[in-house]
């Protein structure tokens, strides 16, 4: 493959990571000189896992990863982005309903920045219907979830449904 470009910044909530956010990281590393993983502190949704929790998880499922960095971050995802000196975020799609959200996401960030950009990633087949909310409730149920997600978030994982 040709040139990569500089920096894309790959925001989420990542609770938990899962192999189709591990496969989507790596699509992206094809792609950018280095992906900075922005993991949102979720104030439009309840998450299982704080952001410092989160973040330590993401660092360990892609600590081989030496172009990847994750940062947790709150607020504006552009102002994130402007501090971390990128103009660009990737996101995934798995379905119509993805495009949908994501495709007003991007418009309204490009209204609050005319020189952001979106990047839109297409996951591997195997995992274009996986999602954190399915993995956690599997989880809940006592169910395995190796399948979907990293040692890492496995682990985590099994210790907060043992919790009270």
């Amino acid at each position: 493959m040709g040139q990569r470009g500089g920096l894309a910044i790959y925001p989420g909530s990542f609770d938990p990571i899962t192999f189709g956010h591990l496969d989507l990281i790596t699509r992206s590393l094809r792609i950018f000189d280095r992906v900075i993983v922005g993991v949102a502190r979720g104030h439009h949704k309840e998450t299982l896992f704080t952001m410092d929790e989160r973040v330590e998880m993401i660092r360990e499922a892609c600590s081989g990863m030496e172009r990847v960095e994750v940062k947790g971050f709150d607020g504006l995802l552009v102002e994130f982005a402007h501090r971390e000196g990128a103009n660009v975020m990737v996101r995934g799609l798995r379905a119509i309903s993805d495009f949908e959200y994501e495709f007003q996401m991007a418009l309204m960030n490009r209204k609050i920045d005319g020189e952001f950009e979106a990047v839109f990633l297409m996951p591997s087949e195997q995992w274009s219907y996986l999602n954190s909310t399915v993995v956690k409730e599997i989880a809940r149920l006592g169910g395995p979830v190796d399948r979907f997600a990293p040692p890492a978030a496995v682990r985590r994982l099994a210790a907060k449904m043992k919790s009270p």
